[in-house]
């Protein structure tokens, strides 16, 4: 059963590999993966337990008798809602981001990035997408941002292939700045859920090789573009439930939204209490804002339907039943005894770190990001604690080096194909750029500096 389970995962990974070729969505294969392979975990439910949890199982029965519903019952009770419980924390911490983003978009609080973009100069144009999209993504999560970006500069730029070499920009700005912090990307989210990380130290090992791996391939697009660059008018836009907020009103949204999940690595250090209870208090902030700035248009008959909330909408609930997944597809597989057996087995044979980022990057180029980095962190337990004890490799502590490598490699490492990461995907449909034409002109650019930057953070580190 254990060699039918790894395979099934196998397959899935496959499918979500080549999602491009045969149109099955990587969100759906990995709620079929994941859910399939509990369902045939739980049938030899006996067989798992007593190999991999005997001790406790022991204790659970407290004298009883084994019997097959003893079994399911401890399953269910104590091995698999531990992965749905670490699951839920980045599902819920995504449907809060989700929901401040729409609440700001909604209420004109993005609408500074169009007016900023009031320029007929190429790389003017190029290195202001890129420096909003970095600086956003760091904040919130990189899909979300690339959606905004990518509807932002397309009512701007006429012509497609300077729109397809924007788009790009865009995608590497936003996978890179959202590597940069543990609230930018599901990755570094995971990790820092999981205790391996914390976030100021995980920021400060990164910052140098994000910026490498951002700059490098930024610069190098920039001179295939033309001197000047066509453009549309820019005007505010309009939405029938525009509450004309004053300037300050959007200022105080923007600064509770931002601002409050820049406050969420300080709220989890004092209260020791998941990251996603912390964005969904800021979500009540500023929610309970937005009524008070809104309270005259709430029963208003100019309500209409938004286009750039649904295009985020779908794209993050896609990106949260992938997470949900892939991390239950993951935890079952690691059930088995399988990951820590390739753990054991990987450092023995690839024990250098660099290799080992190498093989991430490699993955995450035809793999989704989320699924590569999941799979090589299931790979090693955090070793509990900050200082060092005999027998603990101190790469695999909290704020080690495997974690960070882990988590660069994987959230970069997609660049190189646009199938690596949903932003990825989400520019191929947008602008229906093809995968050969992407890597010709963008992806080997990207690969250069992501490559770059995984040789720096290992000299760092």
């Amino acid at each position: 059963m254990t060699i039918v389970i790894v395979t099934i995962l196998i397959i899935g990974y496959f499918l979500i590999a080549t999602e491009k070729y045969t149109n099955v969505n990587k969100a759906a294969v990995a709620i079929f993966v994941g859910t399939f392979g509990w369902i045939l975990y739980i049938c030899y439910g006996t067989d798992f337990v007593m190999s991999q949890h005997a001790r406790d199982y022991m204790l659970f029965l407290d004298g009883a008798q084994p019997s097959s519903a003893l079994v399911k019952q401890f399953i269910a009770q104590n091995i698999f809602l531990k992965y749905v419980g670490k699951a839920s924390e980045i599902v819920l911490f995504l449907l809060a981001t989700m929901t401040i983003v729409e609440i700001l978009q909604n209420n004109g609080c993005f609408d500074f990035i169009s007016q900023l973009l009031r320029t007929r100069s190429s790389k003017k144009m190029l290195w202001m997408l890129s420096v909003v999209t970095f600086i956003i993504s760091a904040n919130l999560d990189n899909l979300t941002t690339t959606v905004m970006m990518l509807t932002i500069m397309h009512g701007i730029v006429s012509r497609q292939r300077e729109r397809m070499i924007l788009g790009c920009a865009i995608v590497l700005s936003a996978n890179c700045g959202g590597a940069l912090t543990v609230i930018g990307a599901t990755t570094g989210l995971l990790l820092w859920n999981m205790g391996a990380v914390t976030a100021t130290n995980f920021s400060m090992s990164l910052v140098i090789p994000c910026l490498i791996a951002w700059v490098v391939p930024v610069w190098w697009m920039g001179r295939s573009l033309p001197t000047r660059i066509e453009t549309e008018w820019i005007t505010m836009p309009y939405r029938g439930d525009d509450t004309r907020l004053t300037v300050w009103q959007r200022v105080l949204m923007l600064f509770v939204g931002i601002g409050g999940l820049w406050f969420i690595p300080t709220f989890h250090n004092i209260t020791k209490l998941s990251p996603f209870l912390g964005a969904l208090c800021v979500l009540a902030v500023l929610w309970i804002v937005n009524e008070v700035v809104n309270r005259k248009l709430m029963n208003s008959d100019e309500m209409i339907l938004r286009r750039i909330p649904r295009v985020v909408q779908y794209g993050v609930i896609q990106m949260i039943l992938l997470v949900l997944g892939i991390m239950l597809a993951v935890g079952v597989v690691k059930e088995t005894g399988v990951l820590a057996t390739l753990g054991h087995w990987m450092d023995d044979n690839v024990g250098n770190l660099l290799a080992v980022g190498l093989i991430t990057q490699t993955l995450s180029m035809v793999l989704d990001n989320f699924t590569t980095a999941m799979s090589m962190v299931s790979l090693h337990d955090t070793v509990v604690g900050t200082v060092q004890t005999l027998g603990d490799d101190i790469q695999y502590m909290q704020n080690g080096s495997y974690w960070k490598m882990i988590a660069f490699a994987a959230g970069v490492g997609g660049n190189a194909l646009c199938i690596g990461s949903l932003s990825g995907l989400a520019l191929m449909k947008m602008e229906r750029i093809r995968l050969a034409w992407y890597f010709r002109n963008v992806g080997w650019k990207a690969l250069v500096g992501s490559t770059i930057g995984l040789i720096v953070l290992y000299a760092m580190l």
